[in-house]
């Protein structure tokens, strides 16, 4: 028989709640309900008597607030059960937490008097219970908040625990790391220091010795002087005595001869007139006595014989002959006189002649004293200026050894400095550690404190509010799930959660990474539908925020003055200033290492061990280039390359780059300018040289005139018709004619311009200075003077230079000709137009191995013993090469023969000059290790591009050639070796064996 009894108890809560907010400082002030507690409807129990009342539930809210303690509990979950007592009414609060110790606690408060029989029994309106019902279902909630905030408490007392254990950990990691980088940094700096005072004693020593060469040099070019100038004066004196005694002598000569002469003509003369005097003297005596005795006789005959007057007649005839034998005597006598007037005259002209040669002899004789005496002052004068520049030289000296002792001084401090900027950044990170533990410790501090205050305050309020008592059977499946189960998703052993929750991110959070995060976010448990499923779930939620009220880690953003990040980031730029020192240190060491020979840059050289790797082919621009060749620096540098031959960086009207049109936009179909940048700091890292390819000849246009003509260049160097040359057959130039081959698909620029020529040395040293490029490759120099690629060098300064100088080689009957000397002294021509500021691949060598590798091997000897190419003539200066880009690949204008490949390189990478090794042949054909293992022997040997070769065979089986001092090659099936050769002294290893294609020896 059921009965309805009504009491209140409105006085009572209302003291409870006002005992419980003065026991909480810090707390929230508990809400009620402003419902008035009224009457609990109970129902009697029918086979009793007894009153069987329905469990009141309440609750209060607090401010939510993190604080942490441990669980009051440590049971197993337990249920409310509903006690059999008669007559009892009582109020039940029940709350479970999930974690990972899936500890509950259960909490009873009872408003009877116990089991003693002391309850009192009170009757109840039906309107007054329902209203207390929903009273203590509020006080419920309120219970159960308290619960919540004792969980978070302990919550956060065990994640505090784990971080200030995770953070003490980090910081005695972080400080054994940095002690250990600073010890190592001592021990670098110590050896460094070590190393650089043995190198100063070393550079002192070797310019102790520079002195003392010096000085013998000086005393040597002085005796050298001394006696050059005594041979010389000596030599002349000697000539010029010997030609004035030479000249006295035939002077001498001459007048002696004359007189001789003089003397036999006259005297031969004189006797024969007194001889033919004499003859016709006696002659004439004998006609007279003759006709005296005839006379006689014809006048004792006179009387006898009457012919007297015949006789008279005939000595008459006799006397007009013998006046005619006078007359003659007379005339002969005549003549006589005459000759020797002649030969007088003759004497006369004798002695003068003699006079004049004695005048030439004084002549000279004066000569050679005015010689002598000029010798003698130039002498002096060049003793001075030996003097002079031996005191500049030790000037000199003295001044780099002052300079030298100054960089020293520098480089030590600035490594003092690097390194005190490093103990210092590790102390500043050690105090900002210690900093944030002590900050750390206070806060945890703070949170003991406060989670002991929580922790009492709790304690008072389940004194109070909850007493243990049974659950009822219909109660077991009411459980209650705090913060709607995601409490198991957090309290884990995976600290970075609780890093990331109380600090946040340390940067900000990329949008794929957010998105991840957003799929793997704590599933909850799945949304209530309507009341009535909310009613039958055994799941009772409490009321959860809203998504956007919910702190995610997606969407939070880096906290301003982070300490933890700052510390990150500090720690970050110390590390890469620290690899940035270490590497300069290295490579300092490593320049240091290097003997002069090999430090020494020229741009027709380089260090003259240069080998050049071309980095790309004519299909290199279908892929993002830069980002593909940047990762093969290092291993380049393994295999001994030594520079980088780069694509043309700049904008180009066709893809591969040999056609630019504005020179500034380096966004080319290989990549963007950052990229190229990248790919040319990748290879600095592993210290190659990063050769640009860059075309000087021509430049295509972009607007067209009015006339139609494409020749207005724009971009950051706008250019018109001046800047073409005027013998430009299809682009109406207005500049001067070309100093070089016209190329006729772009317009060919006036490099006689000074606009043109500063535009193009300023852009240059933008390429150098802001890209990053340490030399050119310059593309088509046929089309302009080699005196403007000398200035544009010098202005430049690049590490190496090299040009195309690419022109056909002599064939007859379509064969090639063994002389190619005026193929190469064309190359020599351009190269010796740029005063030797470039070198030139040497196209000569290349044709001639076309054909020598065939079994020709004679090609490659020239009659002067040499190589036939411009290794020749010029060895410095010839950039050898068996393919590249245009000879290659996919245009095959030239290609080597595929099967000498391995023959070819053997050839160039042995040879004095600089070689070229094709991406193509490295990569793609299978014999990178061949040209690895042929660029070991080069550096083995020390072969460099002025090394001296000695030819020892070249004929159709083969080729034997030693280069330098201890390298011998051997092409072809030619059946020899070292031993078999006599002028080939030493002992020799062989190093390479690749049968009848090559061998090498390396000498012992």
């Amino acid at each position: 028989m059921g009965h309805s009894v009504n009491f209140t108890i409105t006085d009572y809560l209302l003291d409870y709640c006002l005992r419980l907010s003065s026991n909480q400082e810090d707390m929230s002030a508990i809400l009620l309900s402003d419902a008035v507690l009224r009457t609990l409807p109970c129902h009697r129990n029918g086979f009793s008597g007894k009153q069987k009342c329905d469990n009141l539930f309440f609750d209060h809210k607090w401010h939510p607030m993190a604080v942490i303690h441990k669980t009051f509990s440590k049971k197993k979950r337990k249920s409310l059960y509903a006690s059999a007592w008669p007559s009892r009414s009582r109020l039940v609060v029940f709350s479970s937490m999930g974690g990972d110790s899936g500890e509950d606690f259960t909490n009873f408060f009872d408003d009877g008097d116990g089991p003693s029989g002391k309850s009192k029994v009170l009757e109840i309106g039906e309107n007054e219970l329902l209203a207390t019902q929903e009273a203590l279902s509020e006080a419920r909630k309120r219970e159960e908040a308290i619960e919540k905030e004792r969980d978070k408490l302990l919550e956060e007392l065990a994640r505090s625990e784990s971080k200030q254990q995770e953070y003490m950990a980090t910081i005695m990691h972080d400080k054994e790391l940095a002690v250990a980088e600073l010890e190592a940094a001592k021990a670098l700096f110590h050896q460094k220091l070590q190393e650089s005072v043995e190198e100063k004693f070393n550079l002192e020593s070797q310019l102790v010795l520079a002195k003392q060469d010096a000085l013998e040099l000086a005393v040597q070019v002085e005796k050298f002087a001394e006696i050059a100038f005594q041979q010389a004066t000596t030599h002349i004196l000697e000539d010029a005595q010997l030609r004035v005694a030479a000249a006295e002598t035939s002077a001498a000569e001459a007048a002696y001869q004359i007189e001789e002469q003089i003397r036999s003509a006259t005297e031969g003369t004189i006797l024969s007139i007194v001889k033919q005097s004499k003859d016709a003297i006696e002659k004439a005596l004998a006609v007279a006595q003759a006709a005296g005795d005839h006379t006689a006789k014809a006048m004792a005959a006179f009387t006898d014989d009457l012919n007297l007057v015949e006789e008279i007649v005939s000595i008459k005839s006799k006397n007009v002959k013998l006046q005619n034998a006078v007359t003659d005597l007379e005339s002969q006598l005549l003549g006589s006189k005459n000759e020797i007037g002649r030969l007088k005259l003759e004497l006369e002209q004798t002695l003068q002649r003699a006079n004049a040669y004695e005048l030439q002899a004084y002549n000279a004789e004066k000569q050679l004293l005015e010689f002598q005496e000029s010798t003698r002052k130039a002498a002096h004068q060049q003793e001075e200026e030996v003097r002079a520049l031996l005191e500049k030289m030790k000037k000199d000296s003295a001044d780099r050894r002052k300079a030298a002792s100054k960089a020293f001084k520098v480089e030590l401090e600035t490594i003092k400095a690097a390194l005190e900027a490093a103990k210092e950044a590790a102390r500043s990170r050690d105090e900002a550690y210690m900093r944030r533990c002590e900050a750390l410790q206070r806060s945890l501090k703070a949170a003991e404190a406060t989670s002991e205050t929580w922790r009492r305050r709790a304690e008072m309020a389940e004194s109070i509010l909850l007493k243990q008592v049974p659950l009822s059977e219909g109660e077991e499946d009411a459980i209650y799930v705090v913060n709607g189960g995601r409490i198991d998703h957090l309290m884990d052993d995976d600290s970075q959660k609780w890093k990331l929750l109380s600090d946040g991110p340390r940067r900000e959070i990329p949008d794929w990474m957010a998105r991840q995060i957003l799929s793997h976010r704590p599933k909850f448990p799945p949304r209530k539908i309507g009341l009535s499923e909310a009613r039958l779930s055994k799941f009772k939620t409490l009321e959860l925020p809203k998504p956007d009220e919910v702190w995610s880690i997606a969407q939070e953003k880096t906290k301003e003055g982070d300490t933890l990040f700052e510390h990150v980031m500090e720690k970050e730029i110390i590390e890469k200033k620290r690899k940035a020192l270490e590497h300069a240190l290295q490579r300092k060491t490593v320049k240091w290492q290097r003997t002069p020979e090999e430090t020494k840059l020229e741009p027709g050289t380089g260090t003259g061990r240069e080998i050049v790797f071309q980095g790309f082919n004519w299909e290199s621009w279908r892929r993002q280039w830069y980002l593909e060749l940047a990762p093969k620096a290092a291993d380049l540098s393994r295999c001994g390359i030594t520079a980088v031959w780069f694509p043309p960086p700049t904008e180009s009207v066709a893809p591969q780059g040999y056609m630019p049109s504005d020179l500034y936009n380096l966004n080319s179909a290989y990549g963007s300018q950052e990229e190229l940048k990248y790919c040319i700091e990748e290879m600095h890292n592993q210290d190659l040289l990063a050769l640009g390819d860059v075309v000087l000849n021509h430049r295509c246009a972009h607007k067209q005139s009015p006339n139609g003509v494409w020749n207005i260049f724009g971009g950051r160097l706008p250019w018109g018709p001046e800047a073409i040359v005027c013998d430009d057959p299809n682009f109406q130039g207005s500049g001067n004619p070309s100093s070089g081959d016209i190329f006729h698909a772009a317009p060919n620029i006036d490099h006689s311009q000074d606009f043109v020529r500063r535009d193009i040395k300023e852009w240059l040293n933008w390429l150098r200075n802001d890209i990053g490029f340490d030399g050119w490759r310059l593309d088509f120099v046929r089309g302009f003077s080699g005196g403007y690629v000398k200035e544009y060098v010098e202005a430049s300064n690049p590490a190496f230079a090299i040009g195309e100088y690419w022109d056909s080689l002599a064939y007859e009957g379509g064969n090639l000709c063994y002389s190619q000397d005026d193929h190469r002294q064309r190359i020599v021509n351009w190269i010796n137009a740029t005063n030797g500021t470039s070198s030139a691949f040497d196209v000569t060598t290349k044709g001639i191995l076309h054909s020598a590798l065939h079994n020709q091997y004679w090609r490659l000897i020239d009659p002067q013993g040499k190589p036939t190419g411009v290794m020749g003539w010029w060895p410095s200066r010839a950039v050898t090469f068996l393919e590249n880009h245009d000879t290659g690949s996919t245009q095959g204008h030239w290609p080597f023969p595929r099967e000498k490949l391995t023959q070819g390189y053997a050839y160039i990478l042995t040879h004095p000059g600089t070689p070229v090794v094709f991406y193509d042949h490295f990569y793609d054909f299978g014999i990178r290790d061949i040209i690895t293992e042929l660029i070991e022997a080069r550096r083995r040997a020390g072969i460099h591009c002025r090394s001296p070769i000695k030819i020892y065979h070249a004929h159709n089986d083969g080729y034997v050639a030693k280069i330098g001092d201890t390298l011998v090659v051997k092409l072809g099936q030619f059946d020899w070796n070292p031993s078999k050769e006599v002028d080939l002294d030493g002992s020799w290893q062989k190093f390479v064996d690749k049968g009848m294609d090559y061998q090498l020896w390396l000498r012992q």
